[in-house]
């Protein structure tokens, strides 16, 4: 099999899916740049950044010829979408994500430097209620965008064979 061609993917999903994990695997593979837009939508402490500052760093790095992003910022996800050769959405099982996410916040060896500077590992309510309700309330935003980016590859997750098939099935562009 010839295999899914990459150069630019973005990644997102509900939180504690995996996301972060992946987006690293696959750039390791590929050699690409990886970006985690937790990285650069919040500031310390987990303020938001301004957000006229953080749209002009995310139209930069999608503006970039090769990329793997990773993060949701709804708001702005076109602006990463109608770039992407390849988007994916993460779309696992809520009471994993949420296993997830508690196994991340106790694993001291964490090393995807995925969170802004002075931001901890923590899981605050307010990300608990919105990776419950993150299909719901996206899922009719994303097919839209489908629809309107028909060349964009999209691929739902929803399981680690799905994750994995999808490595061992790509090649870059």
């Amino acid at each position: 099999m010839c295999g899914l061609i990459v150069s630019k993917v973005m990644i997102f999903g509900r939180p504690g899916s995996g996301k972060s994990t992946f987006a690293t695997q696959l750039a390791k593979k590929y050699h690409l740049p990886v970006h985690h837009l937790d990285r650069h939508f919040f500031v310390a402490n987990w303020k938001d950044r301004d957000y006229k500052e953080f749209l002009d760093i995310q139209q930069q790095l999608v503006m970039t010829p090769k990329w793997v992003i990773d993060g949701n910022a709804m708001r702005s996800l076109e602006t990463r979408f109608q770039q992407a050769d390849v988007a994916i959405y993460f779309h696992f099982n809520v009471w994993r994500c949420l296993w997830r996410m508690l196994k991340r916040v106790s694993q001291k060896d964490w090393d995807i430097p995925d969170l802004a500077d002075g931001c901890s590992k923590t899981i605050r309510w307010k990300l608990i209620s919105y990776m419950f309700n993150f299909h719901k309330r996206y899922y009719p935003f994303i097919q839209e965008l489908r629809i309107k980016y028909p060349y964009v590859q999209f691929h739902i997750f929803k399981t680690d064979k799905d994750v994995h098939n999808f490595l061992n099935s790509t090649q870059k562009k």
